[in-house]
Parts: structure tokens; C-alpha cells; sequence
């Protein structure tokens, strides 16, 4: 399985490129729907990112190593690539993976719940995110 295709490895720099547009400029930092999920098909480590690094190695996004405190910030896509399970497994990326949630949504859960899995459960309850809905009191603030 290709974890990075050409086409969401592009999509994921021009995030990055628009990110350092736009604290350049001063305006409000960007936050971006995640467009990657990888995960551990043995295990509960799970990745969510939104942008990749001028280096085409280093994302930025969402860290859940299974220990009930997923994290924002950066991670190697090539360590994440290289690691090497029981019966010849490895990473894999979730295909079927698409939300409309942004990456503070998924933050907010993730630490709520202890897990990106268990906020992924919640937030497909919830249904997608419009600009145009009434805030949702059980979802938090961004």
C-alpha cells in the first residue's frame, strides 16, 4: 500500500505553503480538515494530518500513540513508514477516511475521549460540520 500518494502529498505541502502564507501575513493561523489518517492495524496508534513540510517528511497534525493523550505537532513520515509489525504488517492509511471536522475539532475530542478512535466514533454521532449550523453544545469551543 502507497501511504503518501503523489496526489494527497501535494495537497498536504499546499496546506503547509498556505499555513506559512498566512503567518507571514499576519492573519489568523489556518485550521485545516485533516486529509491523512494512518494508523497501527495491531494497535491503537492512530495519525491525523493536515500539512507536510518543505523536507516532504515532516507532518504536522495529530498523535495518538494509544496512551490516552493524543497530542498536537510534528511527526516523520519515513519513522512512521519504517515501523515493522508481527506477521510482515506495517502503517497503513485509512482509505476510506474523509471529514469535514477541522483539526481543532479533532484535538478537542481526541483529549476528551483519550483517544482520535473513540473521537472518531463521537464525531461521526454528530455528523459533519457546516459554517452554517448552530454551535453544538456537546462539541468544544475550537
Amino acid at each position: 500500500m502507497i501511504l503518501l500518494p503523489d496526489d494527497l502529498r501535494e495537497t498536504l505541502r499546499a496546506n503547509a505553503i498556505r499555513h506559512g502564507i498566512a503567518m507571514r501575513s499576519g492573519l489568523a493561523e489556518p485550521d485545516f480538515v485533516p486529509l491523512l489518517k494512518l494508523f497501527n492495524p495491531l494497535g491503537a496508534a492512530t495519525w491525523l494530518a493536515t500539512e507536510l513540510a518543505e523536507d516532504g517528511d515532516t507532518l504536522f497534525g495529530l498523535a495518538d500513540l494509544g496512551f490516552g493523550c493524543p497530542e498536537m505537532g510534528t511527526f516523520s513520515f519515513s519513522e512512521i513508514g519504517a515501523v515493522r509489525l508481527p506477521y510482515g504488517m506495517g502503517i497503513e492509511r485509512d482509505l476510506a477516511f474523509e471529514t469535514a471536522h477541522p483539526l481543532s475539532v479533532w484535538a478537542a475530542w481526541s483529549r476528551r475521549s483519550g483517544s482520535i478512535l473513540w473521537a472518531q466514533t463521537m464525531l461521526r454521532r454528530h455528523g459533519p460540520a457546516s459554517p452554517d449550523a448552530p454551535a453544538d453544545p456537546d462539541i468544544p469551543p475550537s
